[in-house]
């Protein structure tokens, strides 16, 4: 069974950098400082869904 993926927009450009896998457990929205590549910075990370 595949898992179900999620990705990480960056709170300032708002582009979604990163993918990472669904956990059903987690009840608010992952919140991580990652590099940005459009940026060029480390920024903060928001989980969407």
């Amino acid at each position: 069974m595949a898992q179900k993926k999620i990705a990480l927009a960056c709170s300032v450009c708002g582009s979604r950098n990163y993918i990472i896998a669904a956990n059903p457990t987690r009840q608010e929205r992952l919140e991580v400082k990652k590099f940005c590549k459009y940026c060029n910075k480390h920024t903060l990370h928001r989980e969407t869904r």
